[in-house]
Order: C-alpha cells, then structure tokens, then sequence
C-alpha cells in the first residue's frame, strides 16, 4: 500500500527536477536582457551589437528541438537529457569566459542546442513516466518556468549585473545544472530508453526544418530588432514559411519522419498547437510592451517598471496550488473559455492604464492577470496531451517544445510590430516620441488576439480531456 505514494512522489520530483532544467533554459532566454551595456562595455562594442546574442540562443533553440525526440528513442531519454543538462553546463562557462562578440556568440548557440535538446526531452521523460490520473498535477509543475522565466529574467540579470558582474548570470547555472546532473542519476530510470533503435535519421527532414525554422525565427527576431531593414526581415520570413511547407510535405510521405505529425490529428492537442499558440503570442508580448508603458509613457524609472511587472510572477505562483482543483472541478472546455475571457479582459485594462492611474489598481490588475495566465496555461499544456498514446507522445512532445519556442519568439516580435503600427496609426509616422496612447492602442489589440486565441475551445466537448481528470470531489 505504501507504493503508490512512494511512485507518486517520485514522479513529482522528476517532473520538479525537469522543471528546474525548464526554469535554466527559460530564464537564459531573457536574463541577459538588461545586462547587455554592462557584457558590451568589456567587449568594447556598442551594446546594440550584443543582441546578436540573444537571437542566436533562441535561433539554436528552435533549430535543434526537432532533433530532440529522434535521439531520445534513438539513445535513451535519460542519457539524451544528461547530456543536454551537461552541454548546458559547458556552454554557460563558455559565455562567461567569452571576451568578444564572436566566442559570446557561439557560446550562445551551444547554450541554445543544450537547451533544445533539455527542454523536449525532459518533458517526454516526465509524460512516458506519468499516469493519466496525474498528468494534470504533473504538467501543472512543468508550466511554471514558462511563466516565472519571462518576468524574472531582466529583473534578476539587471541585478546581478549591477550587484556582481554580468558573469554570474551564466555562472549560476555550474551548480543548479550539476545538482540536477545528480538528482538525475538517481530518479530517472534507465529503462525509458531505446524504443526505436533501428530508425534512420532523417537528414532530409532536419534539415528542412531546421533551416526553415531557423531562417523563419531569424527573420521575426530581425524584424522586431530593426538590424537589417524589412525587407531582408520579411525575405528571411518568406523563406523560412516556404521551407517549413516543403517540409510539412516531406514528414506526411517519408517513412521515418524527423517527427510526426499525426498528433494534429487529435483534437484537444490541435486546440493546444493551434489557439494555444495564438494565447502564447499575446501573452509573451507584455513582459515586453509593459516596462516600456511604465518607462516611456509613464515616466517610471527601470526599477520601478521592473517591480511593478514582479506582480505577474505574484500572480503565477499565487494560482498554481488551485490549477488541480479548478480543472477538476469545472472541466478544461469551461475553465479554457472563461478564463480565456478573462486574459483578455486583462489585457483591456492594461489598455486602459493612464498616467494617473492609481498604483494599487496597476498592481491589482497585474496580479489578476497573472493568476489567469498561470491557469490558462496549465489547461493548455495538460489538455494537449490528454488524448495521446505512447506511441505518439514522442512526436507530440517534440512538436508542442518547437511551436511552444517559436510562438515565445513571433510574440516579442508581435509586441515591436503591433506597437509601430500603433504609433503609425495615431501619427501617421513612426518617427516621434512614444507616447502612452501608442502603448494602450497596442494592448487593445492583443486583448482581441487572446479572444481569437479561444475560438476553437468552442469545438471541445464538455467532457474532453475527461480521462485524466479526476472526481469533482478529488482536491
């Protein structure tokens, strides 16, 4: 009797210990942010010229994700991992040892294919080893660094970049990655492992898809950026869209895909791909578009700006005791609709923030929000696999990870765009001051993309995802 606990607390751990590996790879993504004067001044480069360094991170991230799930059957999802969380490793000192923009760059790009192959894997690993009846609670833990990483990113790399020394925001990760190389000898079993030892690689399919998320991701990051001008941006774009189309043709007829796409064909992991990537723009685009409102509309110093965004984290953590209980209680179509309506409705009021907008109805509103965020996730990253087999839950994992990167990335992206377009609609041009309203236009139209971002929920079932749903009576 006592070894059903004993599982189940040892399948929260995995999962809390691949969170953990999410959270490093998460927070790499934004915590440079802030401390790119300070990496730019021991480098003698005008800090501009550093962001090369955040695109190339998540440029890597993207392309070597769909390799993820094709050496985790190939290899075995616990050596695969290990390896990742160890090049992980590697890859951070590289940055911290980095003294030019060339070896930062490539350091990144380490850190990036390190990352890829961490963050796909380690949630097959936790999946493959969890029963439906606790799926829910286990990809309630797997959804926090997606929320937390965003927020506390520039926060914290603005800090120990003027605290410490931009360093230690690679070096931190030498002990949080070795501790998890540990944990992860002795709670991941060696027997999730080769399934599929004798399937070919698929050069073909990595390479086009590869290359055509890497050009279509390169082209959306240059394009929010404003480095090399529009047109080359959107010809990047239109490239990378071409490729990715050629390559959806070639993993339908090839024998041995790179992954499969047979997961689209279930519903309730289509309502995740499809509308949950729509959510994940407009939500990825406020830790963007807000320190700029509270700094460049408002007048707020970047601690201030920085503080205030903390609430969304307040938030996230404040509702995750309660996402179980909620799913269980009221069904993923009901909480999916209404709380989907409430983000939207969130992101309405930020629209309406003013100057004189009292501090504690901005800290009110950020809080909710973050409470609706936190859920919404939750429900999506569960329903997504509520309905897939073992068999398919490789290519699902694989697939979710890379749409999951790319709709992170096209969402800073959405936020540059949406608010240019703003400042041209309310001026006519772009070539002026911006100003609050510009800021309040654009978050008007993210409100409407987080509605749209629901639509297909009205397609579920009330009893969709049922089966890895407990009583109404279970907490």
């Amino acid at each position: 009797m006592q070894l059903g606990p004993i599982l189940i607390n040892r399948r929260i751990a995995i999962a809390l210990l691949v969170a953990s590996a999410f959270f490093m790879e998460t927070l790499d993504a934004t915590i440079i942010a802030t401390a790119l004067p300070a990496i730019a001044k021991d480098f003698d480069i005008a800090a501009a010229h550093l962001s090369v360094g955040v695109s190339a991170y998540l440029v890597a991230l993207t392309i070597f994700m769909p390799l993820s799930g094709w050496a985790a059957d190939r290899f075995g999802a616990r050596r695969v991992f290990s390896f990742a969380v160890l090049m992980f490793i590697t890859s951070s000192v590289l940055c911290a040892l980095s003294t030019d923009l060339l070896s930062f760059t490539a350091a990144r790009v380490l850190q990036g294919f390190g990352g890829a192959m961490m963050v796909p894997v380690g949630r097959l690993v936790v999946l493959r080893d969890t029963p439906k009846s606790e799926i829910v609670k286990a990809v309630a833990i797997l959804t926090w660094p997606a929320l937390f990483g965003p927020v506390l990113g520039p926060f914290l790399g603005g800090w120990i970049a003027t605290h410490w020394s931009w360093q230690w925001i690679f070096l931190i990760n030498i002990p949080i990655g070795l501790l998890i190389l540990v944990i992860t000898h002795f709670l991941i079993q060696p027997q999730s492992t080769p399934v599929r030892q004798k399937e070919p690689f698929d050069v073909r399919g990595f390479f086009m898809t590869g290359s055509g998320f890497g050009l279509f991701m390169a082209g959306v990051e240059c394009l929010s950026a404003g480095r090399i001008g529009m047109a080359y941006s959107l010809s990047f774009i239109t490239v990378g869209i071409i490729l990715l189309a050629l390559s959806v043709k070639h993993l339908l007829g090839s024998q041995y895909p790179l992954f499969s796409l047979s997961p689209l064909t279930i519903k309730t992991f289509r309502i995740t791909a499809v509308g949950g990537s729509f959510f994940r723009i407009a939500v990825a685009s406020v830790p963007f578009l807000l320190p700029l409102m509270f700094q460049l509309g408002f007048g707020m110093s970047p601690v201030d700006a920085g503080t205030l965004l903390l609430w969304l984290f307040v938030g996230n953590l404040c509702m995750k005791p309660a996402t179980t209980w909620i799913m269980n209680t009221f069904g993923f179509r009901r909480v999916l609709l209404v709380n989907g309506l409430m983000v939207s409705v969130g992101f309405a009021a930020m629209a309406m923030f003013t100057v004189n907008t009292p501090h504690w109805l901005i800290v009110l509103v950020l809080f909710i929000s973050g409470l609706n965020r936190s859920m919404h996730f939750t429900a999506l990253n569960t329903i997504g696999f509520a309905d897939v087999g073992e068999q398919q839950m490789r290519d699902a994992s694989t697939l979710f990870s890379v749409l999951q990167q790319m709709s992170r990335g096209i969402g800073i992206a959405f936020a540059a765009l949406v608010l240019v377009f703003s400042m041209w609609l309310l001026h006519g041009t772009t070539l002026v001051e911006t100003g609050a309203e510009d800021f309040q236009l654009a978050f008007w139209i993210i409100a409407v993309l987080a509605l749209i971002s629901i639509a297909d929920t009205l397609s579920l079932s009330r009893e969709a995802g049922a089966s890895i749903l407990k009583s109404k009576t279970v907490s």
